[in-house]
């Protein structure tokens, strides 16, 4: 089998996805005309040149066009200001699935920036209605399967991080598997939720958080110290390698996000991204999009990435997307269904 082929039609899981970086800007225009609200440009003005008024994709493209992590929460928050009601949200979480279902993506565990929806002053469970039925079209119509988890803003501070997490308690029946923790790492210690990642546990809900995207190896530790079971991004891992072995020999999952990590600025060269010493010192490597829009990147090509720029062989390829499923916060029947399909492909 072409290797190219091999990465269309490997059945894969994605598990770091935020919903608000999914949506392309042909939709986020639409949005933005539905609302009258205009995009700014770079200089804080509105560019409605040549559009009657109405913004174009082109306005969209140059909101995504930033070069650093600020810049980056600038384009997201900009998003979220444009999604308001349920039926908008049902229109992103649709064309979201149809687009994994094109890419061999059969399941996704999706973060959703309900912390951002409440500091907006915004009641977040008619909003979840909204989700909840564009995911079952979703899985209706192009037969993915999705899982949502709460994710809280940590520079927010806890009390609004535990409006969050209750709501994720309440709404668990529901297709709402887990919870996290976004936003400025250093401007929201991981220490600070230790008890309230505690009670969700208590309560079922599965924990992940961002951690050495922007700071270093000891915001990882803390994560790992409150009780996350998953780390998003992960980039100082290997300054530490006493943390390296232990996530290795803990098989602590790992959601790897290579393109974002490159335009966010966090890291600098494509050759100093850790993806390959992680794999190599047995880390659990997933790979993800993160904000697949805002980065102009698919998950198909992040395994092209890690093929082209990093050696990783066809049964490399093999394992990561294993890892995806195996990584995952689906009950260990649903597992073996879908790692069924991987060993199912031909050689």
């Amino acid at each position: 089998m072409k290797s190219g082929s091999l990465v269309a039609g490997l059945p894969k899981a994605e598990l770091h996805l935020h919903l608000e970086g999914s949506v392309e800007p042909a939709t986020l225009a639409e949005l933005s005309r539905r609302h009258n609200t205009p995009l700014p440009t770079e200089n804080n003005r509105y560019n409605t040149e040549g559009s009657g008024g109405l913004l174009s994709e082109k306005d969209v493209q140059r909101l995504y066009s930033f070069t650093d992590f600020m810049g980056f929460m600038m384009a997201f928050k900009a998003v979220t200001e444009r999604l308001r009601t349920p039926e908008d949200y049902e229109l992103v979480t649709l064309r979201l699935m149809e687009k994994l279902s094109r890419r061999s993506v059969l399941h996704a565990e999706v973060y959703v920036s309900v912390g951002v929806v409440h500091w907006r002053g915004q009641q977040f469970e008619p909003i979840f209605e909204g989700l909840e039925r564009g995911r079952q079209r979703g899985e209706r119509d192009f037969g993915v399967s999705l899982l949502w988890i709460f994710d809280a803003v940590r520079h927010f501070g806890v009390e609004a991080a535990e409006k969050v997490f209750d709501l994720a308690a309440i709404l668990r029946d529901r297709n709402v598997v887990g919870i996290g923790i976004g936003g400025i790492e250093s401007k929201g210690p991981a220490e600070q939720f230790k008890d309230l990642y505690k009670k969700a546990a208590d309560r079922g809900l599965r924990l992940t958080a961002h951690a050495g995207e922007t700071t270093g190896p000891e915001s990882v530790w803390a994560a790992l110290n409150i009780g996350a079971e998953r780390i998003g991004h992960g980039l100082s891992i290997p300054h530490d390698p006493e943390l390296l072995e232990v996530l290795a020999q803990k098989q602590v999952p790992v959601e790897v996000c290579v393109s974002s990590n490159l335009r966010t600025g966090v890291c600098k060269t494509l050759h100093e991204h850790p993806v390959k010493v992680m794999f190599e010192n047995g880390i659990m490597v997933t790979l993800n999009t993160d904000d697949p829009e805002m980065f102009q990147t698919t998950l198909n090509h992040e395994y092209e990435i890690v093929q082209q720029e990093f050696g990783f062989s066809e049964e490399h390829l093999r394992e990561l997307a294993r890892n995806s499923f195996e990584a995952s916060f689906l009950p260990p029947e649903k597992k073996l269904e879908f790692l069924q399909r991987i060993d199912s492909l031909a050689l």
